[in-house]
């Protein structure tokens, strides 16, 4: 099909503005766009002079922000009302103003697709801090679907989108429900004396550290658990790493089994999962190895990751920028647990909310490709 420029089917750009020192102004800047749900989630309320220097583009209900720094990560997202006063996004934003031609919410959709982030990422400049250019968004090049054509696209992709956002809301839900059992459990029952995470563990442990590249193997070997496996969502298991059995056998200290807790040590805030796989290997993580005559992997879990044991792990993290958990810190923190009797009651309510999640993630999943199906077959 032929193609045009993105560009083309969007007003030019405009200048950037400049308001009266006291003019109240509604400041959209790239932490306001959540690039899951594509959404503007906020606004900074301010005068102009109190603004900041980004503070300098235009925008109006309808208009798309294209986020231009990290295009890997997709901040997308369309301002679906005006805000109560002026309106005005940062200058690390393309704003897109479609023609009335053109369908926005195809527009949208377009700056959504795979198609295009690859292209943004494969043009982008700047090793720590890679970005495009507001040229080089409005150059990207889009079928040239016609007007009904564009509205079609655009109707079908976001009843699917609508889809998906509901199922990531169910897993919220689910999620907040897990964490309103356990608030509820440690508010009615009995508790132990306080006593610490070191012992009621058999071990609280840091996997390997460093690189280990050398060691990959194909997928017969030995899996390696890696930071980027450890999400606030569990541990994902897809494009996993495997490494040797010499490693693994050599390096016993890093060896982890079902049942043990992994915490990312960078860029974490401590956050604890169960591991329930074949035995494996993991890279720069805490392991801790519940001592199961105390207490068992999934209340552990729980408890460390309960707000009251968070705010304890807060004041241990390390580093300006990224932050590092302390082992000796985890090993260090102060908890009271219940009987196993309720603990144990506690794992089968979590296992039968997990059943749930498991129909709800399935279902995401399925739509989800449905949806990367139908974004490849109109925009490939």
């Amino acid at each position: 099909m032929e193609k045009i420029k993105l560009g083309d089917l969007c007003n030019p750009s405009q200048s950037q503005i400049k308001e009266q020192p006291d003019t109240i102004i509604d400041y959209i800047d790239i932490s306001s766009v959540d690039n899951e749900s594509k959404t503007v989630t906020g606004y900074q309320t301010m005068t102009f002079a109190e603004s900041p220097s980004r503070a300098r583009k235009a925008v109006k209900k309808g208009n798309i922000l294209v986020s231009t720094v990290r295009p890997n990560l997709n901040a997308v997202a369309i301002l679906e009302d005006d805000t109560p006063n002026i309106s005005v996004a940062s200058t690390g934003f393309c704003v897109l103003d479609c023609k009335e031609n053109t369908d926005n919410r195809f527009v949208f959709n377009y700056c959504k697709s795979k198609i295009f982030i690859d292209d943004m990422v494969s043009q982008a400049t700047g090793a720590s801090y890679p970005a495009v250019s507001d040229k080089i968004i409005r150059s990207a090049m889009v079928p040239a679907y016609s007007y009904d054509e564009q509205r079609k696209i655009g109707e079908v992709l976001d009843k699917i989108s609508f889809i998906i956002e509901k199922r990531r809301m169910e897993l919220r839900e689910l999620d907040n429900l897990i964490k309103a059992r356990f608030v509820e459990l440690l508010s009615n029952t009995e508790l132990g004396e306080e006593t610490t995470i070191e012992k009621i563990t058999e071990k609280v442990k840091v996997g390997f550290v460093g690189t280990c590249e050398k060691y990959y193997t194909d997928e017969y070997g030995i899996p390696m658990i890696r930071t980027g496996n450890i999400t606030e969502n569990g541990i994902d298991m897809i494009e996993l790493k495997y490494v040797t059995k010499e490693f693994h056998e050599k390096n016993k200290k890093s060896q982890i089994h079902a049942g043990d807790l992994l915490i990312a040590r960078h860029g974490s805030n401590g956050q604890a999962n169960v591991y329930d796989g074949p035995e494996a290997q993991c890279l720069n993580a805490v392991v801790i190895v519940p001592n199961k005559e105390l207490t068992t992997p999934v209340f552990l879990a729980g408890l460390i990751n309960s707000p009251s044991v968070k705010a304890q792990i807060d004041k241990t993290l390390v580093g300006s920028t990224q932050h590092v958990v302390n082992t000796k810190s985890i090993a260090a923190l102060n908890v009271r647990i219940p009987s196993l009797k309720i603990q144990r009651e506690y794992e089968d309510f979590i296992n039968q909310v997990d059943k749930s999640k498991i129909a709800v993630q399935k279902s995401l999943e399925e739509t989800r490709k449905f949806f990367d199906s139908l974004m490849q077959e109109y925009f490939g």
